[in-house]
């Protein structure tokens, strides 16, 4: 796979490599230099810039991704076997649907080839071209997005950093079977955005409450697809961005593990982080944010729905109405509830037969409680 619209990365970030020991990160990954483009055959994750934030009218600076590199480059691996392979930058197209096509059949291609992608942005409206890219895998998507508001905007918008999710939504094809909100903030959100979300049966977990308990985070990032981290839903006292100043948000340690949740999930695909304001103060956290999610890549186990459910513990918890039926790996202990499709015409659902969800969850249905994501995700099945 070769893609000429692709920059390699700078002179001044491969002089910094070159300067350091085999031991630092920077001497475990392939890049893409004016000399050769990297051999993508053996390649698990590839990681690129999209140096576009045209999405947002108030940006007046250009996407510059220097500091991260050096950053992350900078960093010392763990024991990881993953090929790491950095392939420079997408370039700002005439226009920025040019952009947003580049963006699409690059990662598209790379899912293809069991390649995942990391993108650095940009906007966060990538985003609707990062999920566009599985139009032709034939799959629904779920979309988890770390964000402090939910960027519906209004119908009548153009797509933007702020209203790109309206996009997804209404657009066709219409793949999105679920998307969850990660982290918002009410005092950013419309009542009227919040019960939309609630009537389309979607999820969001507020600020406080992910604080508060980040675990219950784990099993959304589990049944996830694509991850879209808005860097405005970090706090400026541990992002470094005082450009617009964020006085609440996730600090940096709850960014990183929710950036190795991602990792982590079997059935994560694509990572995507945005709205960076060039600032070198907040690339040294988005280098932490990535080494994390490469780090949860490492102990990846394969577990549904990759794997079979023959080594699970089976719970059958009997409700007034219901049976609800729950899996427990032996692996991991980790949690599933199964979701019985009323039918088999969407033969793309048929993978989210099982649910992922938490001990707790589990406790609750044996206290006789249905839980609030199994009946979401039954709803969705019929309607």
């Amino acid at each position: 796979m070769e893609f000429d619209f692709l920059k390699p990365i700078s002179e001044e970030v491969l002089e910094l490599i070159s300067g350091l020991n085999s031991q630092h990160l920077g001497g475990k990954i392939v890049f893409h230099s004016k000399e050769q483009f990297p051999n993508l055959s053996k390649i698990n994750i590839a990681l690129f810039g999209v140096l576009d934030n045209r999405g947002d009218a108030k940006s007046i600076s250009d996407v510059d991704l220097t500091s991260i590199r050096k950053e992350l480059y900078s960093l010392y691996p763990g024991n990881w076997e993953a090929s790491i392979a950095d392939l420079g930058d997408i370039e700002a197209g005439n226009s920025i649907e040019d952009t947003y096509f580049a963006l699409k059949i690059l990662v598209s291609s790379l899912i293809k080839n069991k390649i995942i992608p990391i993108v650095i942005g940009g906007t966060q409206d990538l985003t609707y071209s990062m999920y566009r890219a599985y139009d032709e895998l034939e799959q629904m998507v779920n979309l988890v997005s770390i964000d402090n508001k939910f960027d519906l905007g209004k119908e009548s918008d153009s797509i933007s950093s702020n209203s790109y999710l309206s996009k997804i939504i209404l657009d066709e094809p219409n793949n999105l079977f679920n998307y969850c909100n990660i982290g918002y903030q009410t005092f950013y959100n419309s009542q009227e955005e919040i019960d939309l979300i609630e009537k389309l049966f979607f999820d969001a977990y507020r600020l406080g409450d992910v604080c508060n308990n980040i675990e219950i985070a784990e099993p959304v990032f589990r049944d996830a697809d694509l991850v879209s981290l808005d860097l405005g839903s970090i706090k400026s006292s541990d992002s470094g961005n005082f450009i617009k100043f964020a006085p609440n948000g996730f600090d940096g340690k709850e960014i990183c593990t929710l950036a190795r949740y991602a990792g982590i999930s079997d059935k994560v695909t694509s990572f995507g982080i945005f709205n960076h304001n060039n600032s070198e103060k907040e690339s040294i956290l988005i280098s932490q944010i990535i080494w994390y999610f490469i780090e949860g890549f490492h102990y990846r186990t394969n577990e549904y729905p990759f794997g079979s459910r023959d080594n699970y513990l089976k719970y059958i918890v009997p409700l007034e109405d219901e049976q609800l039926i729950f899996y427990k790996s032996d692996k991991t202990d980790r949690w599933w509830i199964e979701i019985p499709f009323i039918s088999d015409i969407n033969n793309k659902l048929k993978r989210n037969t099982l649910l992922p969800c938490s001990h707790e969850e589990y406790i609750l249905a044996c206290n006789n409680e249905m839980p609030e994501r199994w009946w979401k995700a039954q709803r969705k099945n019929v309607v």
